[in-house]
Parts: structure tokens; sequence; C-alpha cells
């Protein structure tokens, strides 16, 4: 049995209150979502001698949250990842987004919905936020009503279900951009980490971090995690994809279709192993390498640093506007978009 409890998190500089959301489950492992954002706050879960750790990366006020630039813990829309150009065309007539990242359109734009106060109500044990974004929001078209909901059960299971529906055509691409350290936040780099990725392809990028269009085999590359690999082994190698993202910074394309485990984290010096599941077609591993030690700091006053998180973004692919081979994130008039995502927590 899951409890969930509100309380005070501060005022945004508007002077609107945020609140803050915490899941305590049976053995007394916790999460924290705040309504800015929908941001994961923190996870709480144990090592292989239930030590209780917050294994996330975030901020001790919302001012943190409502500074940054590097959407740590915040739900991402309405278009997760990058847009060509900061253009897209549907139904014939091409939309101007804001070009955020270079001339590219990434996580939404100028404000995303990252940067949001969205509604939340505790329904039993779910968390339930939904934010109305207006036709044009963002250079978007079409009213968006977007519901998120976080779940956290007896088996340290975070689940993340998305539902949206739009009255005109237009894009939704949600996903989460927790940054997760299961060594602990604060604990220094993820590079000792070891990941698995269940996916034979990935889309290759430019040096934008932007895929081509072409899908490749990750055999033989530095990008195959299809079995276990320590994260540092490889992160340094002068393979064109890893020089061009700084690092991993990619879309894989797991095998399978449908509700899957996708990938999994494990931190062999505590034991911690996290799970991946989707129904999504793409998964973005990143390695934190644009971090910085600059303000706003991080939780217990330390900063964040290159590194020391990872990110296993599941969404469509990026840049899939423009290559129409890929699966599309159009969602058009009256239909429903449906995501789920979760992070499962536990001991190996």
């Amino acid at each position: 049995m899951t409890t969930i409890t509100k309380s005070d998190f501060g005022k945004l500089s508007s002077g609107e209150n945020v609140s803050l959301y915490t899941f305590k489950n049976s053995i007394g492992a916790e999460v924290e979502i705040i309504d800015f954002g929908g941001a994961i706050r923190a996870v709480r879960v144990p090592d292989k001698n239930g030590v209780m750790e917050d294994v996330v990366l975030g901020y001790d006020s919302v001012d943190g949250y409502e500074n940054q630039g590097k959407y740590i813990g915040a739900l991402i829309g309405r278009h997760g990842n990058r847009i060509e150009n900061s253009e897209f065309e549907l139904n014939g007539k091409t939309y101007k987004l804001f070009a955020n990242d270079g001339r590219n359109n990434l996580h939404g734009g100028k404000i995303g919905f990252d940067k949001k106060l969205w509604k939340a109500k505790i329904n039993g044990e779910i968390l339930s936020l939904t934010y109305f974004s207006p036709d044009g929001e963002e250079g978007f078209p079409g009213n968006l009503t977007v519901t998120v909901e976080y779940s956290f059960d007896d088996d340290c299971a975070l689940k993340i279900d998305y539902y949206a529906v739009s009255d005109a055509d237009t894009v939704c691409n949600l996903t989460n951009h927790c940054y997760f350290n299961l060594g602990g936040q604060g604990s220094g780099s993820i590079v000792d980490e070891k990941v698995r990725i269940n996916a034979a392809k990935f889309t290759v990028g430019n040096n934008e971090c932007l895929p081509n269009g072409e899908i490749a085999e990750v055999c033989g590359t530095p990008l195959d995690f299809t079995q276990f690999h320590v994260i540092g082994d490889r992160i340094g190698s002068d393979y064109e994809q890893i020089v061009f993202a700084g690092g991993y910074d990619h879309n894989w394309c797991p095998d399978g279709e449908g509700l899957r485990e996708v990938a999994d984290v494990w931190d062999e010096k505590t034991g911690r192993y996290m799970q991946v599941y989707t129904d999504q077609p793409g998964l973005q591993f990143y390695t934190g390498n644009f971090l910085n030690s600059k303000p706003p700091f991080g939780k217990g006053g330390k900063p964040i640093d290159k590194r020391n998180g990872l990110c296993l973004e599941a969404q469509f692919y990026p840049n899939s506007l423009k290559h129409t081979h890929f699966p599309s994130p159009i969602l058009r008039k009256g239909e429903s978009y449906r995501q789920t995502t979760i992070y499962k927590f536990s001991v190996k």
C-alpha cells in the first residue's frame, strides 16, 4: 500500500504556490514529485544493505527548478528532443518554432512543459497532473490537453502514464527528463555504472545530435549495449558518433513492440538495479555530457557536474517530423495519445 502526502514547496517568481507530493510504499521507499514541471524531485530506494538513498538529481527549492536549463527531472513537451531547423510541415502548412538549441528546437522550445505549473490531484495511489496547452503555444497548432499520472508501488516501480488529446492535428511527443545516479545523488560520476539496452539498432546523428534519417546496427560499435557494459569503458572512443555527442546522447530503437523491458542500469557497488519498460519506439540514452558545475546547485548544495547522472528518455525518434520513415509523432484531431514508461528499482 502506497500513501501520497502533499506539502508546500515554496513560490515561483510569479508568486504562484508550488506543491510537493511524496509517495511512500510499504518498505519505506519514497518518490517526490513537484507540480512545477511535473518534476521527479527524489527517488529514495534501498541498496543491497537496505540503506535508503536518493538516486535522482534535483534541487532543494523551487528556485532551482525555475532557473535551471537542463530539464532535470521534468516532464517534456510538446515535443521531446530535437526538431531540425525549428520548423515542421503539417497538412501543407509550415510551423515555425523557437530555436533554443543552435538552429534547432529542443524539448518543446523556449518555455516548454518543464516550465509550466501543472494542476495536481491525488486519486488514491495515483498523482494526476494536467496541463492545457493552448493553440499556438510555442508555435504548435491545436489546443492540447495533457494528463500525466504517476504511481509508485510496493515493488518500487515508478510508473508514468501519459495521455493527451487535441482539437486539431498537432505534434505530441512526451517524455520525462529524470537524471539517475544509482550510487546516490551527489556521489559523483555515473561512468562506473553498467547499462544494457535491448536494441539492435540506433538512429545515426550528426554533430548537432540530430538524426540524419539513417537507422544503423549497433553491432561492432561503442553503441552496442545488448550486453551489459560499463558506461565509461567506451565513452571516450574516437568513434564519430561518440565524438559528435561528447559521449552518449543517442536514440536507440528498442527491439519489440508494446510495453517491454528496454534497458537496465546496475550499480555494482551499491547493488542498486533499475529496469526500464516502455511502449515507445525510441529510447534516448544520455550521459549528462552538457551538465556543468554552474548554479543552480543541486540537493545539499552540491554542484551538478558533467556525467553526474544519466537519462533514459522514452519517446518517438528525434527529428521524426523530417524523416517520414520514422514512427510519427503527429497526433490527429480527436485521437488519443497514450504512453507508459516504468522505472523499477531493486537490488542485485
